[in-house]
C-alpha cells in the first residue's frame, strides 16, 4: 500500500514500526523513519521521527512491553482480512481461518490456492511469539542498565545524602 499509493493507516504505521523494531526484528528506529519519509506523501519529518522514536521505544515511551503482534493485531482490527485480500491479491480467496497465518495453511488449501508458502510466498522471518518476548528482556535490560547509570550518576554529582542531612540543611 505504501509503495502504491504513498499512504497508510497510522495504525499499519504502529504495527510496521513495532515490528521493525523492539517487537520483532530489532532495528534502528531511524532505517522505518527513512523509508516513512521518503515514501509517505504527508511526511512530515518531526513527526515521522517522533513517532519511530515512540513506537521503538527508544524515546518518550517506556511500555516496551505492550507489543503488536502482527497476527493478533490484523485480527483484532480486519477480522475478514480485507486488508491482506486488497494488497495482498494472491490471498483474495483465501479462507478467513489462513489468512492472517498462511503458513499454518494445508499444503492442499495453499495449492488450490495457487500460493505455496516457501515458493511463492516467504515463510514467517521471525516466530513472533518468542521473539517479542526475547526483545522485551532486552528492553528491560535496556532500562534498567540507563536507571543503574543515572542513579550512580547522581551518586557521583551530588554525594550520598541522607535523610538527616537533607533536614538538617532544611532547618537552617
Amino acid at each position: 500500500q505504501l509503495k502504491q499509493t504513498g499512504w497508510i493507516h497510522h495504525l499499519a504505521r504502529h504495527s510496521a514500526a513495532c515490528f521493525l523494531t523492539r517487537g520483532d526484528l530489532w532495528q534502528s528506529w531511524e532505517k522505518g523513519a527513512e523509508v516513512f519519509e521518503e515514501e509517505l506523501i504527508d511526511a512530515d519529518w518531526s513527526i515521522n521521527n517522533f513517532n519511530w522514536q515512540w513506537l521503538s521505544c527508544t524515546a518518550h515511551f517506556y511500555q516496551y512491553f505492550r507489543c503488536y503482534s502482527p497476527v493478533a493485531f490484523g485480527k483484532k482490527t480486519d477480522k475478514d482480512g480485507e486488508y491482506i485480500r486488497k494488497w495482498l491479491p494472491q490471498f483474495k480467496d483465501w479462507p478467513t481461518k489462513y489468512i492472517y497465518e498462511p503458513w499454518n495453511a494445508p499444503l492442499a488449501i495453499q495449492q488450490q490456492n495457487g500460493v505455496i508458502i516457501g515458493e511463492d510466498y516467504p515463510h514467517p522471518i521471525v516466530e513472533h511469539k518468542s521473539i517479542s518476548k526475547s526483545n522485551m528482556a532486552r528492553m528491560k535490560a535496556a532500562y534498567d542498565e540507563h536507571k543503574a547509570t543515572v542513579a550512580a550518576a547522581s551518586k557521583v554529582k551530588h554525594g550520598p545524602k541522607t535523610l538527616s542531612k537533607k533536614r538538617a540543611r532544611s532547618k537552617k
